[in-house]
């Protein structure tokens, strides 16, 4: 009789343990999804706040569309700026200036959302500001008598050229006193100092306002380097020179 009861106490025990390892477990609950829905957002809108700042910027529009702006800043990079229904526009002489207002050369100062990782800016504050003076120095390399248009190169290797008008102020400065002067004076090699603003017509052109001849400064971007006179060496250091006579 004892060995009975010790055999179906031995079952017993088994029997519910097993049915403890078999039960299923148990589904998450509303509430357990819920967090785990809201932690993942949480991570999510986290990763996204890193790579986004606020960011400022001013330059003159290449391309727009009804969702895209493209700008070239003064250093001569493009900027991509992504419009949507949040953007404001404004300008002090169009109240109702808006994104179909928007027009090649047009210069706009820029407040938005930089992203770092697509390097675009989805602007929050678009502004329609007065045309920035851009300033050119390099050397002049071209002359254009007949349409009086200048060619300057820059030390980028870059050119840009150079609309005379009759509003141009044009002058020489030199040893220190800055004179008068005119198109007629500017030559081939000159260094120039160019302040003036994009033609409307042609983006790739400047309207000069004035231009400053610096005749002090040779950059020599254009011309062949002179290679300079040697002279030759004994090689026990002292250098031989030419006799005068």
């Amino acid at each position: 009789m004892k060995k009975l009861l010790i055999l179906v106490f031995v079952l017993t025990f088994f029997v519910s343990k097993d049915a403890v390892l078999a039960a299923p477990t148990p589904a998450p609950t509303a509430d357990q999804t819920l967090i785990e829905q809201l932690g993942n957002e949480i991570a999510s809108k986290t990763a996204q706040l890193n790579l986004v700042e606020k960011r400022g910027i001013i330059g003159t529009v290449t391309d727009s569309s009804n969702v895209q702006i493209t700008l070239t800043d003064p250093n001569g990079n493009t900027r991509f700026v992504d419009v949507d229904e949040l953007t404001k526009f404004s300008s002090s002489s169009n109240a109702s200036f808006g994104i179909s207002d928007i027009t090649n050369g047009t210069t706009l100062g820029v407040l938005g959302l930089y992203n770092k990782q697509s390097r675009r800016i989805l602007g929050r504050d678009i502004q329609m500001i007065p045309s920035f003076p851009n300033i050119v120095f390099g050397e002049v390399s071209a002359i254009d008598k007949v349409n009086y248009e200048v060619t300057v190169l820059k030390g980028n290797g870059g050119k840009t050229v150079i609309e005379i008008q009759d509003i141009t102020k044009t002058s020489a400065f030199t040893s220190g006193v800055l004179t008068k002067s005119g198109f007629s004076k500017i030559q081939g090699g000159q260094t120039v100092s160019v302040t003036g603003f994009p033609d409307k017509q042609d983006p790739n052109k400047i309207m000069a306002s004035q231009i400053i001849i610096l005749s002090d400064i040779q950059l020599g971007y254009n011309l062949n380097p002179v290679s300079p006179t040697i002279i030759p060496s004994t090689g026990s250091g002292i250098k031989l020179y030419p006799l005068k006579k």
